[in-house]
């Protein structure tokens, strides 16, 4: 189990026996009020088994805190869900992993992304894509069929050319220099992002590596809405659809907005990426 899966396990297990002991029930008392074996109550609070929906509802009647159970039953919902393990999505190969995102992008009225290491896939140009895709078939032994992936995420920019949303990308300068392919394919890269800061339906903003920081770089990170919230780590694909994490997303994004310069300012430095290349 990734560490992420069990810290939030043993979080929503903690919260459970706060409950209980603001009712002034034993473990042996709850127990015996919801029906449960004594040693199941022990295992729900640290984390060592999932509980059921119809467990948090039982739980929460027995200690007077009904209204406690559609926030508790979200954040179940929420670690149920989050977690999709690379290797079960890779057997449907690199193409469908792809695809599967594409679901996110529809029906989304606004976009965000931040990225510290790798240009956002919907902004990839095929060749760099192409490269990007080659180290997670290396690295996953994946199915190899890199082209038809790069296909299908070249056919996603749609959504940047159909007028229907709107898409707020933040970009660390490190994004920039990081390469991915050899000089050419970095210098296509960083031209097409040029033309990218020109559409009116997207904002593209770049963090200078001078900065004084006021939120620290993190995790590449996708926020539909305030829906939900996808991060990709080296084990999984976390989906966090909780309200109150999608407003912390949502926080921490606004910040490293701020951190960003756009327009001019923001063509300056990918220019300046370009130089750095020679």
């Amino acid at each position: 189990m990734s560490d992420q899966v069990r810290q939030a396990k043993e979080a929503f297990g903690s919260r459970l026996r706060e409950i209980r002991k603001d009712a002034m029930l034993s473990g042996r008392q709850l127990a015996t009020a919801t029906g449960m074996h004594f040693t199941k109550v022990s295992r729900l609070e640290h984390g060592k088994q999932n509980p059921s929906e119809q467990d948090v509802r039982v739980w929460c009647s027995a200690c007077g805190a009904e209204d406690q159970i559609p926030e508790l039953l979200a954040t179940l919902r929420g670690i149920d869900g989050m977690w999709v393990e690379w290797q079960q999505h890779l057997k449907g190969g690199l193409k469908y992993l792809q695809q599967t995102f594409d679901r996110f992008h529809e029906g989304a009225s606004v976009v965000r992304s931040y990225e510290s290491i790798v240009i956002p896939g919907i902004l990839q140009t095929a060749e760099y894509s192409s490269a990007v895709l080659r180290i997670a078939n290396d690295f996953y032994g994946a199915d190899g069929r890199i082209d038809d992936a790069v296909d299908v995420r070249l056919r996603r920019q749609r959504f940047l050319h159909e007028g229907k949303q709107r898409f707020l990308f933040v970009v660390e300068y490190w994004a920039l220099q990081s390469r991915f392919g050899d000089v050419d394919v970095m210098r296509e890269q960083l031209e097409r992002l040029l033309a990218i800061t020109t559409f009116p339906q997207v904002s593209f903003g770049v963090i200078p590596p001078d900065v004084v920081r006021r939120m620290w770089p993190g995790e590449g990170a996708w926020i539909f809405d305030d829906k939900v919230a996808v991060v990709e780590t080296t084990t999984a694909e976390m989906q966090i659809t909780q309200p109150r994490e999608i407003a912390l997303f949502l926080r921490v994004f606004s910040r490293l907005q701020e951190h960003a310069v756009y327009g001019a300012e923001a063509r300056s430095l990918i220019e300046r990426a370009i130089r750095e290349l020679d």
